[in-house]
């Protein structure tokens, strides 16, 4: 142990300090995540006492590159005996840190685990984890950790929400992209970035958990500019998400839709996109968070989605009018018997092609295009940009009633008023 200097990165000295039981990291390639499970691995070996010590790839053969020699090369001065044949090596202690593939999983049955490393765990069946090497781990309380650039939204991407979204001591996520290696030429990176496409540069080196879209909004359409255009008014418009309790997250409710209020300035020239504001709420918290938009941005119209959702929310959002003695209406915003992608399309798709449409910079940016993206794509939610879209009805609806009660005086042929 006294002969060992374990070197980390920044961003590998945060996870390493962190202490939950189950660690799981989506980082980008080159990052430097399997040199930590190196160093992770020899340490857990070393203060284990009894029980074995893992470290899992999709395949042997990938094991045996990804981990044998940088398991050599960082535990040197403590490793006894190595065999390249079993892809085994035993430490000072006696404790032994073995390579597998999660191809064979019968390899791993009835073992005794102190510690485990599921490395690109997305390209493993989430029933080894689940059906094998978890009840492994329960007669040591042993601990796990898994890492991974994504694939998609699929087990892995699951795991990661849960990590970080749930109320469990137990389990911890992390979230790092290639340029988080300060021993990786950031100037590379971009070098990638312009011969690759948006989609695979977002997955393999910033660790986007996307899934593939339509690709019915590329990222050539997107503008942005934080200069607030002269020319236009703004419009509210909301699409409310069921208002559950949002305190305790779990991998269920972390499927569940947000409410979404988006605020935009619409003129002769476009939408200006000032913000969207978005988060699991409370029936409460969300008429307090769209009273307060209108507050701040003053609209001329707002607008929310029809339903029973709308029924709950409007009691809420009336008390505090009254209580403020500030009122607006309230016009009711319906899919008008559309599929949800035909209204988006219809509303978005050329205005974005035609650069009609400007984004403000914001923290709402990131979750926003990972929609607009994939869209449509069951497994990805929609409900800032389904905000967005209901904003074209209802400047419709605004421009129409400024048409009638401005420019014209509609009267009774017949009766003359």
């Amino acid at each position: 142990m006294t002969d060992l200097k374990v070197e980390l990165l920044p961003w590998q000295q945060k996870v390493w300090n962190d202490n939950a039981r189950f660690q799981v990291i989506a980082a980008g390639r080159r990052t430097g995540k399997s040199r930590l499970a190196a160093w992770k691995l020899i340490i857990e070996g070393l203060t284990t006492t009894k029980g074995h010590v893992f470290y899992v790839a999709p395949t042997q053969g990938q094991a045996r590159d990804i981990m044998w020699q940088t398991l050599l090369e960082v535990g040197n001065p403590v490793i006894v005996s190595s065999h390249v044949n079993n892809l085994q090596i035993k430490l000072v202690n006696g404790a032994t840190i073995a390579l597998k593939g999660a191809d064979r999983p019968e390899t791993m049955r009835g073992v005794s685990l102190k510690f485990l490393v599921m490395d690109e765990y997305a390209d493993m069946k989430p029933e080894v984890w689940e059906q094998i090497l978890r009840p492994a781990l329960a007669d040591q309380k042993g601990s796990a950790m898994f890492i991974g650039t994504p694939m998609g939204r699929n087990h892995f991407f699951e795991l990661h929400q849960y990590s970080v979204l749930a109320d469990d001591d137990d389990w911890s996520g992390w979230h790092f992209t290639s340029y988080d290696n300060p021993l990786l030429d950031a100037e590379e990176i971009n070098a990638a970035k312009k011969s690759m496409s948006a989609f695979s540069f977002r997955q393999e080196f910033m660790a986007s958990f996307e899934a593939a879209g339509g690709e019915l909004f590329k990222e050539e359409f997107i503008k942005f500019s934080e200069e607030e255009p002269e020319d236009g008014n703004y419009y509210i418009a909301v699409d409310l998400a069921g208002f559950a309790d949002v305190q305790k997250a779990t991998t269920k409710t972390n499927r569940l839709d947000q409410t979404a209020i988006a605020v935009v300035k619409a003129g002769t020239e476009g939408w200006w996109v000032a913000n969207i504001i978005h988060g699991r709420w409370g029936v409460e918290e969300t008429a307090r968070r769209i009273f307060q938009a209108v507050r701040d941005y003053k609209p001329i119209s707002v607008g929310i989605e029809k339903g029973a959702l709308k029924n709950a929310v409007h009691p809420y959002l009336n008390d505090i009018m009254k209580k403020n003695q500030r009122f607006f209406r309230v016009e009711e915003l319906t899919h008008g018997n559309q599929r949800k992608t035909d209204r988006v399309v219809w509303a978005l798709q050329g205005r974005f092609e035609h650069g009609q449409i400007t984004l403000n910079k914001g923290e709402w940016n990131t979750q926003f295009l990972d929609e607009l993206f994939q869209f449509p794509n069951k497994l990805v939610h929609d409900d800032l940009i389904d905000a967005l879209a209901y904003i074209d009805q209802l400047a419709k609806v605004a421009y129409a009633i400024d048409f009638e009660e401005e420019e014209y005086e509609f009267m009774d042929t017949y009766s003359g008023y």
